[in-house]
């Protein structure tokens, strides 16, 4: 179980089994991927979720408030496809009811899947994508300082659904971010002038590195 300021994570139990097949039987909710999803989908949806966090530590997770109202799910998964265009790799997705858009919860409980991920996984990266028309998805990727890599957008076909496009933001471990960072010219310039500062015996005037860069 994970908790933030505000919302509880929680491994899928089977009190979540209903309120979660209603959130997909959601046409709002699904708009962006196809449309609503009948009981069997979404029970084996389900299902997957609790195998993948039982197999590997983690999944999406189910998101409630303190009072233990249900709100929608966020994690990081595997993809189950075989065949996935992207091969292999950990993505963080969210989906949340109506009622709860709007105030922050996507974003703050990906914050949270993803430091969990990262600490116990020891990934460089995760992936996240989202439907072109999803704005509130990629809303959430900018606040969550995601990267946008045009080169990963992919086609697959996901549940019988018609083909879905994918727009792919990476998150970046610790250590990826550290390579990505001190791979700007600006920030190696820095590092080098911090190295040769630090030989002479002085201080170091500003900082090593500056994600703005």
């Amino acid at each position: 179980m994970l908790t933030t300021a505000r919302l509880i994570l929680s491994p899928w139990e089977p009190r979540h089994r209903d309120p979660f097949a209603a959130m997909l039987a959601d046409p709002a909710v699904m708009a962006d991927q196809g449309g609503p999803q009948d009981r069997a989908t979404a029970d084996a949806k389900f299902d997957r979720y609790r195998a993948a966090y039982d197999r590997t530590g983690v999944s999406r997770w189910a998101v409630e408030d303190g009072e233990g109202c249900f709100l929608g799910y966020c994690g990081v998964l595997t993809p189950y496809l075989a065949n996935h265009p992207l091969g292999p790799h950990h993505e963080v997705g969210w989906r949340f009811n109506t009622a709860a858009w709007g105030h922050g919860y996507a974003t703050e409980s990906a914050r949270a899947a993803l430091a969990h991920a990262f600490s116990i996984l020891g990934l460089d990266r995760i992936l996240s994508y989202t439907s072109p028309t999803n704005r509130r998805s990629q809303a959430v990727m900018g606040r969550l300082g995601l990267t946008r890599d045009p080169s990963l957008d992919f086609t697959a076909n996901y549940d019988g659904m018609p083909a879905w496009s994918g727009l792919v933001w990476i998150a970046h471990g610790p250590k990826d971010e550290t390579a990505r960072l001190l791979s700007s010219p600006t920030n190696a310039a820095r590092l080098a002038n911090a190295i040769g500062q630090l030989n002479n015996g002085a201080g170091i005037e500003r900082p090593l590195i500056s994600p703005s860069d």
